[in-house]
């Protein structure tokens, strides 16, 4: 029997060398010390990039019309005349004094067109409250009226919108303001004097330098001091020199309507 001595039975009993490795990482250290993403990693990641980017793209397809007309464009306002015909006041009936008018506060012109989005009709308004004028009147006729709108207030709810109005649409720098001048006496009262709801007015509509024969049929509105005045005129922008924009994915169709809401104040 052979006696081992304490330090060879120690070296006996413990292996010279480990038979187990240490297991590798699954992605190299970069040289921040972070793991690298493997290739299969990043193939999976691209792939649903790209996937989300095609549902989106479809949707934009899809709802781009309704998201243009929901998210970019404000609602249109209520037309002058249904503005007018659906005040509290009403109609009235009330006589319109004869003599001198000039145009007060809380008037207001501007513009009412659509634009077309992949066949999808937005209805955009633009308003002014610069406007100024005179009118004449004898118990039942409006005999001479002026309007005069400052072109380059009238704004919309989008800047680039009204910087193409003003720069390319109409060239506010030489024709700061458009007119409408009337060119026949219009009745505006029966022959009881009582006001008549709707009128018809023949003028002269100029809008960048040019001026056109229009007719429009106006409501009016009096409370026996004061008469209020609405109207849609409508146009071709082309008869005025004006350009409908045509921007690819948004156009404007050719025509539109120029509206105004006046009040009148008797001044003698």
């Amino acid at each position: 029997m052979i006696r081992l001595l304490p330090d060879e039975q120690k070296e006996h009993t413990m292996p010279a060398t480990s038979s187990h490795e240490p297991t590798p990482a699954s992605d190299e250290a970069s040289a921040d010390g972070q793991p690298k993403t493997s290739p299969k990693r990043r193939r999976r990641v691209w792939g649903w990039t790209i996937g989300v980017v095609v549902v989106l793209a479809a949707a934009a397809l899809i709802w781009g019309p309704s998201v243009y007309r929901t998210a970019f464009v404000a609602p249109a306002a209520e037309s002058p005349v249904d503005e007018l015909q659906n005040d509290s006041s009403g109609v009235q009936a009330s006589p319109v004094a004869a003599g001198q008018w000039s145009v007060a506060s809380g008037s207001y012109a501007g513009y009412r067109l659509d634009e077309v989005l992949r066949g999808e009709n937005v209805t955009v308004t633009a308003r002014t409250q610069q406007v100024t004028g005179t009118a004449e009147t004898t118990a039942t006729q409006l005999t001479a009226a002026q309007l005069s709108v400052d072109v380059g207030s009238i704004a919309s709810d989008a800047d680039a919108r009204d910087r193409y109005f003003r720069t390319q649409a109409v060239d506010v720098s030489q024709h700061p303001t458009a007119t409408f001048t009337l060119t026949q006496p219009a009745d505006i009262a029966d022959a009881g004097g009582a006001t008549q709801e709707s009128v018809r007015l023949h003028g002269d509509l100029e809008i960048n330098g040019v001026r056109q024969s229009v007719t429009v049929d106006a409501t009016v509105a009096s409370d026996g001091t004061g008469v209020r005045v609405a109207g849609q005129i409508p146009i071709v922008f082309a008869d005025y020199g004006v350009q409908a924009p045509n921007l690819g994915f948004v156009a404007v169709e050719d025509h539109g309507f120029v509206e105004f809401s006046t009040v009148l104040s008797h001044v003698g």
